[in-house]
């Protein structure tokens, strides 16, 4: 599994904490190489880290920014992509385990406690891919519309 980061510049510096963390827990982390500056653009990172996580569905991605919220809109308009902006460990794991989310959105300045940030990621990392009947037929309705087929 490989796990795809990006940020724009208001999450840089929880971007370098974030991917310090997984690497030292083993994990295999590519930030998406788009550098940043005071006039970068969120959908830029949203598009590109959710075209890269498409690419298998074993891979999952980590976006940052100010508030999460962009980058969720942005990242969520990427087919294949089910963003979850999160701002608890129970949103993590509700977002991978019932959702079905393959890219979790976090704000910097939302939730700028690093040790609930490891959490959440932890959690949405560990977690389960939706299993129960309900979410997988919640989950088929969301793809069937993305494709056209409802």
């Amino acid at each position: 599994m490989k796990i795809y980061i990006g940020c724009d510049h208001r999450g840089v510096d929880l971007k370098n904490k974030v991917i310090r963390y997984l690497k030292e827990n083993g994990l295999n982390i590519i930030d998406i190489g788009i550098p940043n500056s005071e006039l970068d653009d969120y959908p830029d990172f949203a598009f590109r880290l959710g075209e890269l996580v498409r690419e298998d569905s074993n891979n999952l991605g980590i976006l940052i920014c100010a508030s999460g919220v962009g980058m969720s809109i942005a990242a969520n308009k990427v087919k294949g992509i089910r963003c979850v902006r999160a701002v608890s460990v129970d949103d993590a794991f509700k977002g991978k385990n019932h959702n079905g989310c393959n890219v979790i959105a976090i704000g910097s300045e939302v939730t700028t406690d690093i040790n609930v940030v490891r959490e959440m990621i932890d959690t949405f990392i560990n977690t389960k891919k939706a299993c129960e009947e309900r979410h997988l037929k919640r989950i088929k309705a969301i793809l069937d519309y993305e494709e056209g087929h409802l």
